[in-house]
């Protein structure tokens, strides 16, 4: 590829990473605040917080996109820039499957340490600040990293919107130079590079995260051996 192209590639990179950061800080937004009002002892709110949930999750992804960036410009007479439409339809979109986990997680807090909160006379604030997040944060970072690597796949997405991604900018080239299979397996490796990376911080901080509340993965014991037979001891088993 000539420079030009390579400089088009490069850009793209640039937008899908800005557009993963940008989308994941709404969508763990989105996440925490959802996901904790799903165990409000309220019903409205715990009502809302499902409504929600069901509607943003059981709508596909890209429909989202278009009634961002094309719907609301005639409905209400705004529009927003694409970076900004991307960003707010997969934000709301993957911040619903995150909610799911942020409540799995709560409420599979042992129920004795809401106990304990409760005889301490914590408020709920505190409950779910000093006893329930710090041991539940830990238990959804592995499925929050299956949630980024699917975010940064999506993000492909806005490629409809015209904007340059790294989607958009593959395209491009390729029908500069008119080579499919080289082209697309180039940006197939970047996703992965990328996707790789985000797992392997995503670790880093969950081993953290469990060595802070006492749970780092203990090495594995090695098996006691076998005492060897001594020569009394086979004299002794052979008589």
């Amino acid at each position: 590829m000539t420079s030009g192209l390579w400089e088009l590639v490069l850009k793209g990179v640039w937008v899908t990473v800005q557009l993963l950061f940008l989308s994941s800080l709404v969508a763990g937004a989105v996440s925490f605040a959802v996901g904790v009002a799903r165990t409000s002892r309220r019903w409205i709110v715990r009502f809302l917080a499902g409504l929600y949930t069901e509607v943003f999750r059981g709508t596909s992804a890209l429909i989202m996109i278009f009634w961002v960036y094309f719907v609301l410009p005639l409905a209400f007479g705004w529009q927003l820039v694409p970076m900004w439409a991307g960003t707010l339809a997969l934000g709301l979109t993957y911040g619903a499957y995150g909610s799911e986990i942020v409540r799995g997680a709560l409420n599979a807090v042992d129920p004795a340490q809401r106990e304990g909160g409760i005889a301490l006379s914590f408020t709920p604030w505190q409950r779910m600040r000093l006893i329930l997040l710090p041991q539940a944060v830990p238990e959804m970072i592995p499925s929050f990293c299956n949630l980024l690597v699917e975010l940064l796949k999506g993000t492909a997405l806005v490629s409809i919107m015209g904007m340059g991604d790294l989607t958009f900018s593959g395209n491009l080239v390729r029908l500069a130079l008119q080579e499919s299979a080289e082209i697309y397996a180039f940006v197939l490796l970047i996703y992965f590079a990328i996707a790789f990376v985000i797992t392997r911080l995503m670790r880093a901080l969950e081993r953290r995260l469990k060595a802070g509340i006492g749970k780092a993965p203990q090495p594995a014991k090695t098996p006691p051996r076998r005492a060897e037979a001594t020569g009394v001891g086979a004299t002794g088993g052979a008589a």
